[in-house]
């Protein structure tokens, strides 16, 4: 399946520019679900300073074959303190953000997740093939 996504055009392919600002905004706002894969475990559970069954004790909640980050009553990840406290080993799921495979449908989707992203239309460009690959990589998550 993602062979023949990657035979097609699409809006964005002369690539697109992103910078995440660590503002929060896909951090804080409806509630979702963040799969994290059990090779992430370990670099989350370091960067925290936890064992790793403190860490789903704490922070994750069972989903599919590994876990979910739980959230507040508000729907913020339990991750989100004025910045993201595991940036640095944060899932590939919030990596890949706002290359899903949701946002990237239309440009009309686009454009309505940069309404909430201020790091959409900043920074490098990436490319086709890195959104692709971006977008792939998150699609059965």
């Amino acid at each position: 399946m993602v062979a023949d996504l990657a035979a097609r055009a699409y809006f964005f392919d002369q690539g697109l520019r992103f910078a995440c600002r660590r503002c929060g905004a896909c951090c804080t706002g409806a509630p979702g679900t963040i799969y994290v894969a059990p090779a992430e475990l370990a670099p989350i559970a370091t960067c925290l300073g936890v064992t790793v069954p403190d860490l789903i004790h704490t922070y994750l909640y069972s989903f599919q074959d590994s876990y979910s980050i739980r959230e507040d009553k508000r729907g913020r990840c339990l991750f989100f303190e004025a910045g993201c406290t595991i940036y640095e080993a944060r899932p590939l799921q919030c990596r890949a953000f706002p290359f899903w495979f949701r946002n990237l449908r239309s440009e009309a989707r686009w454009r309505e997740v940069q309404r909430e992203c201020p790091g959409i239309g900043q920074g490098p460009r990436h490319s086709r093939e890195a959104i692709l690959a971006l977008a792939g990589a998150t699609m059965t998550i």
